[in-house]
């Protein structure tokens, strides 16, 4: 089996890490090497955020370079345009329709840009767009962003159902189970 890489891009303090654990967790569990790596950024300070996910038979490193990348799970507009050349050719970018805005646009020295979902899908690129945000309330906190989008892209993923739900089971914690499980859910019929 060849080797597949994952970017999960997004801003401090969406959750991209328990995106990366659920990930990772279902890899494993269909015995998978994966390779996982997170580079925080200023993941304090609402700044971008990128954690790599490579699978396959035997996985050396998890770095994705440019064009490399089969799927970009990307959490905000603005951090799907950035990692956009990470995309090989032929892969998939699912981007939440969320807009977060960056530091420049909050003090008032930049305008947050209009149509980038709309110039991504421009370059022909196989654009998955969510609203992400919107089923997340709907599954009971604005905060399951993370595992609505899990969800969307396990719908185009050669994974069992019941492998991800098992994931979710023994990733979140149990006061959160239920809600994450109806995000996921609502994700994952998002997506087909």
């Amino acid at each position: 089996m060849e080797t597949k890489s994952i970017m999960i891009v997004g801003v401090g303090g969406q959750g991209t890490l328990l995106a990366s654990r659920l990930l990772g967790a279902a890899l494993l569990s269909e015995n998978y090497d994966v390779k996982v790596s997170e580079v925080h950024g200023m993941s304090q300070r609402g700044g971008s955020v990128v954690t790599y996910v490579k699978y396959g038979e035997e996985v050396f490193s998890p770095i994705v370079r440019e064009g490399q990348a089969d799927f970009i799970l990307a959490f905000e507009q603005l951090e799907a345009a950035r990692w956009l050349p990470f995309l090989k050719k032929g892969g998939t970018m699912i981007a939440n329709s969320q807009k977060i805005d960056p530091m420049p646009v909050v003090i008032g020295n930049a305008q947050y840009p209009d149509g980038v979902l709309e110039a991504i899908r421009a370059t022909g690129v196989d654009l998955v767009e969510a609203d992400a945000l919107s089923l997340a309330v709907e599954a009971g906190s604005p905060k399951a962003v993370n595992v609505v989008l899990i969800g969307v892209m396990a719908a185009r993923m050669d994974l069992p159902y019941t492998v991800w739900e098992k994931a979710i089971r023994e990733t979140v914690p149990e006061k959160f189970l239920e809600m994450n499980l109806k995000a996921f859910k609502l994700g994952f019929e998002s997506a087909k």
